[in-house]
């Protein structure tokens, strides 16, 4: 066995990555890491949804509820920068079960936690090892499933932007109305013992690299860590402390923007970086990567808009609006293979389903735009079935680009990158619905009100239908006068509310539209493993993967 080459400038190419034998107990270790990866997913989209219900039973307030979910967050996302690492040093088998039993462990106590500051601390260690999931699992796919199924991985990979953040209402309805709100953070629990046992039978028991220590990227990850906490935490808490009004705010862009630079420079000229910037010379990389993102965006405001219109403007309660989410999350459980099967062939070129999976959201977004207060639960479900197709065909297409070029000993340097851009992506999604959301609702409602204004004294002769609909429920001139000027309030906040989401709508389709022009300007085609000419491999240089040597299989 060749002994592993030490991170130098001059360092000998990386050796060939190392395949177990492919069998059913690879298969079922690779489910295993899956199942915890969609755990993670689970009690980040389910804490979130339920919020509410969390700060009432926990008698947390509004400010201290998004603290919670942007410490959450931003560790979560820094996580995933540097998980490959740690992965290669302490080995996938090990890495993996460890943090799969912190991520469960660390739920018992949550519900019991006496203050605010005990308990962002548990969900900022909760948020640290749910990150450590997903870069493992992308790895996983690339590094142990042969060729021909290669890109079923991809597509069981893709579950986590599609099936797993659908699913996150109807869950968290579940648990709060039939079982109990402790239930929002122990849902893991069960889950995580199934996932640790699939994959201490199934993934490989490679060795321990400890002497990798010697060579740590000690400034890297001094810089990394602390400049992602401070931009994460921006975009979540931008919009609340009105951005650069806000001493904070503005104390966090400008120190973790400068130190987010500073990363990037120092990981571009780093000989044993985190991950590879030098990949974003490839034109397939670079496309897919910026697509993923926009993809992301674009499905976190398109999962946010009927929600949001349910539960604000039409009063449902989570487990009222668990049958629109349903819709989009368990059709996937066939859409992915199928997706995958289609990619998977020769003559499908996967950017052409990439441009159709996203005219089928562009489309469901144009029909968002014919969103009026008079609509429901039923109204939304033709917009849900085109997301149906387009989720799959969009995130399997641009997964494939990213990964299709590279080898099984690049996953280490392209997942944790991929991964940082997903969870950046989520965030920003964040900011940009709180953004359209509140400014578009302050202009619709400036507008109403000055229309209702200017158009008063030509209205007053037809009479005020409120005032008449309610005048006999009260003898009290005032009381009715009172009852009329907040039912009309209501209803000028449901119609602002209604037409900000229509704008949200509106900015998805043309978001939509110019990613199908850059699909048939940017990339170039990528073939499925085996099934037609091998791309040419990016030019980094890359230290090799030790944990991809040659060791015990099982």
């Amino acid at each position: 066995m060749q002994p592993a080459a030490s991170p130098s400038a001059g360092a000998p190419p990386a050796q060939p990555s190392y395949i177990p034998p492919f069998g059913m107990r690879t298969i079922v270790g690779c489910l295993g890491m899956l199942l915890a990866v969609h755990v993670a997913g689970f009690n980040e989209h389910i804490t979130e949804i339920g919020l509410a219900d969390i700060r009432g039973a926990m008698h947390i307030g509004h400010d201290e509820g998004t603290w919670f979910t942007s410490i959450y967050e931003a560790f979560n996302i820094a996580a995933m920068a540097f998980t490959p690492w740690f992965y290669m040093t302490f080995s996938i088998y090990r890495f993996s079960i460890f943090m799969t039993a912190v991520l469960a462990l660390l739920s018992i106590p949550l519900p019991f936690m006496p203050d605010m500051i005990s308990l962002c601390f548990l969900r900022a260690a909760q948020g640290l090892s749910a990150g450590c999931l997903p870069p493992v699992l992308m790895t996983v796919m690339l590094k142990y499933l042969p060729p021909p199924i290669k890109v079923f991985g991809i597509g069981g990979y893709a579950m986590s932007a599609t099936f797993g953040p659908n699913l996150g209402g109807p869950l968290e309805a579940m648990w709060f109305e039939h079982v109990g709100w402790r239930w929002l953070y122990w849902e893991v629990i069960p889950f995580s013992v199934v996932a640790i046992a699939m994959m201490a039978y199934g993934l490989p028991r490679d060795p321990v690299h400890l002497e990798r220590f010697r060579n740590f990227n000690w400034r890297g990850f001094f810089i990394g860590v602390p400049s992602i906490l401070c931009v994460v935490t921006v975009l979540y808490q931008g919009d609340r402390l009105d951005w650069f009004r806000s001493p904070i705010i503005s104390h966090l862009t400008f120190w973790g923007g400068a130190l987010f630079v500073g990363f990037l420079f120092h990981e571009w000229h780093h000989h044993s970086p985190f991950f590879r910037l030098q990949y974003w010379k490839n034109r397939n990389i670079t496309m897919s990567l910026l697509t993923l993102v926009g993809v992301l965006i674009i499905c976190g405001l398109m999962m946010e808009v009927p929600m949001t219109y349910l539960e604000a403007v039409r009063g449902y309660r989570p487990i009222q609006a668990a049958p629109v989410a349903l819709t989009v999350a368990l059709p996937q459980l066939i859409m992915l293979p199928l997706t995958a099967a289609l990619c998977n062939s020769a003559r499908v070129d996967c950017r052409y389903v990439l441009a159709f999976g996203m005219s089928c959201l562009a489309l469901a977004a144009f029909l968002g735009t014919w969103l009026t207060p008079d609509w429901v639960r039923d109204n939304f479900y033709l917009l849900q079935a085109l997301q149906i197709l387009g989720q799959p065909m969009v995130v399997i297409p641009v997964l494939m680009l990213a990964t299709m070029s590279l080898g099984p000993a690049d996953g280490p340097f392209i997942s944790g990158m991929v991964n940082m851009l997903k969870g950046m992506a989520n965030a920003f999604a964040a900011a940009i619905f709180e953004i359209l959301l509140r400014r578009r609702e302050q202009y619709h409602s400036t507008m109403l009100l000055d229309r209702t204004g200017n158009n008063a004294t030509a209205l007053s002769g037809m009479g005020d239908p409120i005032q008449g609909a309610i005048s006999n429920s009260s003898p009290d001139g005032d009381h009715v006068t009172r009852n009329t000027l907040q039912i009309f309030h209501t209803y000028l906040h449901e119609q602002s509310i209604t037409l900000a989401l229509v704008d949200i709508y509106f900015v998805v389709m043309c978001l939509c539209i110019a990613y199908v022009a850059l699909t048939a300007v940017l990339p170039k085609r990528v073939y499925p493993p085996g099934k037609g000419p091998a791309p040419a491999m990016p030019a980094a240089a890359r230290e090799p993967d030790p944990s991809s040597l040659p060791a015990t299989a099982h």
